[in-house]
């Protein structure tokens, strides 16, 4: 899917959802266990402030893995968003994968082309809002983040929450990421000045 974008689009952020905006505790089926990471409603809401579109591309295999129906999924990401709506902040779309290349029954069990680090969600949420991926920038804390950032061409930033620490101690690949942050707020530090 193409990125066309009209001469005066902005970029967009595009946030991974477990290690970056809440705490990552495994396969996340209940709304009751969601802990944002600290200082990242605040985060959300100075992007919000910028009219900034922010767009959390999330991988959620435990649907192929049987662990939580789809319907979970979206209880998590409708707490998620009242969460943020009582500290004034938002989230644009939540785009999700539950797929997996090896594990579950069809249709969840395939190869796929939103599942990161493929860069499906971020090309839809792209499309969606007309964002310039020229522009925009991926935060996460994983590896296949920062491969779905460059696969879709777009900047990327690692944080430190999550997985990021020991992604980044054992990395091998010579697709690095763009900027490296301790956490989401420090993250959108370097954001604001880009897009």
């Amino acid at each position: 899917m193409a990125n066309n974008p009209g001469a005066n689009s902005q970029g967009a952020v595009f946030l991974d959802r477990d290690g970056v905006i809440i705490e990552d505790i495994g396969y996340l089926g209940d709304p009751a266990l969601i802990r944002f990471i600290p200082g990242a409603p605040a985060a959300i809401r100075r992007l919000n402030e910028r009219a900034v579109k922010v767009i959390v591309v999330t991988n959620q295999a435990g649907v192929a893995r049987g662990y939580y129906p789809e319907s979970a999924i979206a209880a998590v990401h409708r707490r998620i968003s009242e969460l943020l709506a009582a500290e004034s902040a938002h989230v644009d779309a939540f785009f999700y994968c539950p797929h997996h290349p090896r594990h579950g029954l069809p249709p969840y069990r395939q190869e796929c082309a939103c599942r990161k680090p493929q860069p499906g969600m971020i090309l839809q949420g792209a499309a969606q809002f007309g964002a310039d991926l020229a522009r925009s920038v991926l935060i996460g804390d994983k590896h296949s983040d920062i491969l779905a950032a460059h696969n879709a061409g777009t900047r990327s930033i690692l944080v430190m929450t999550g997985y990021g620490r020991a992604h980044w101690s054992n990395w091998s690949d010579p697709v690095k990421p763009d900027f490296i942050a301790e956490d989401l707020p420090s993250a959108v530090d370097l954001v604001i000045p880009l897009l």
